[in-house]
C-alpha cells in the first residue's frame, strides 16, 4: 500500500529581485516526501537548497509552481492558516539555535506551546518530557549561554517536538557546531528516524545520509540534478556533476 505524500512540490520556481536584474535561484523543482521519509538534500553552496527548505517550511513563497502540504495548495492559505500550519505541522531546525538568551532551556521549549495556547502545567510537562527525550532534562534550567552548541541544538530539536509536528526540516543543523558536538546531535536525528519522524535535511555529513536517509537528493544551480537511494546515490552516481561533487567531498 502506497504511503500518503506528505510534501508534493511541482514545478518550483524562486526569482529575486537585484535591482534591475532577476536572479532565478531555483528552476522547476518537483518533490515529494512521504510520511516517514528521511530525505537527505545536498549541493554545492549557492545551489538554491536552503531556499527550497524556506519554501517547504513555509517561510517564503515561489514564484512559480505548486506546493501541496497533506492535500492543501499553500498558495491558497490565509497569512494566519500559514502561520498556523508552519507553528503546528512544520519543525524547523536551522544553523543557528535562535534561543532566547535570557530563558532557560525549558522555557526555551514552552515558547511555541504559549503561541499554540497550550495551559502553563502542560507546557512544563511537555517541555520536561522532550528535554528528557534529548537527554537534556539535567539542564532543563540552564541558559544558552550555560549550553555548549550540541545542547543548544538538542534545545532547539526539542521545541520542535514539543508542537508534535508532521514533518520536522533540519537546514544544516550541525554546520555551527564543533567536530566534537556534531555526532550528538546526528545521533539524535538518527534515533528520530528511527522512530518513524518524517524528515527533510539539507547536510553535507556524507557518512550520516549514507546510513540514515531513505532518499538522496543532489541539487545545483537550482536543479535537482539526481535523486536516488543512497546506496545507488554514492555507489553509482549517474549526473555528471554530482560524480564532481562527491569526488571532492567523499
Amino acid at each position: 500500500m502506497t504511503k500518503p505524500a506528505l510534501m508534493v512540490l511541482k514545478g518550483i520556481t524562486k526569482s529575486f529581485k537585484n535591482g534591475q536584474e532577476s536572479l532565478q535561484v531555483l528552476k522547476g523543482i518537483d518533490l515529494s516526501v512521504e510520511e516517514g521519509d528521511f530525505v537527505a538534500i545536498m549541493g554545492p553552496s549557492g545551489s538554491g537548497k536552503s531556499t527550497l527548505m524556506n519554501i517547504i517550511g513555509l517561510l517564503d513563497q515561489p514564484t512559480t509552481g505548486s506546493y501541496q502540504l497533506e492535500g492543501e495548495n499553500v498558495a491558497e492559505l490565509s497569512e494566519n492558516r500559514l502561520a498556523k500550519v508552519r507553528n503546528d505541522q512544520i519543525g524547523f531546525i536551522f544553523q543557528q539555535f535562535f534561543l532566547l538568551p535570557k530563558l532557560s532551556a525549558q522555557k526555551n521549549v514552552e515558547l511555541p506551546l504559549i503561541y499554540a495556547g497550550v495551559n502553563p502545567s502542560k507546557r512544563k510537562e511537555l517541555a520536561e518530557q522532550f528535554l528528557k527525550k534529548v537527554e537534556l532534562d539535567t539542564r532543563m534550567h540552564h541558559l544558552p549561554s550555560e549550553l555548549s552548541g550540541g545542547q543548544k541544538q538538542r534545545v532547539a530539536i526539542a521545541r520542535a517536538l514539543s508542537m508534535d509536528p508532521d514533518a520536522i526540516l533540519f537546514d544544516e543543523p550541525t554546520s555551527a557546531l564543533d567536530p566534537e558536538m556534531v555526532g550528538e546531535v546526528l545521533e539524535l536525528m538518527k534515533q528520530l528516524a528511527e522512530e518513524g519522524m518524517t524528515m527533510v535535511v539539507v547536510t553535507h555529513e556524507m557518512g550520516f545520509a549514507r546510513e540514515v536517509a531513505s532518499r538522496v537528493v543532489f541539487i545545483d544551480e537550482g536543479v535537482i540534478k539526481e535523486e536516488a537511494e543512497p546506496k545507488e546515490f554514492f555507489a553509482h552516481p549517474k549526473d555528471v556533476r554530482l560524480k564532481e561533487f562527491l569526488s571532492k567531498v567523499l
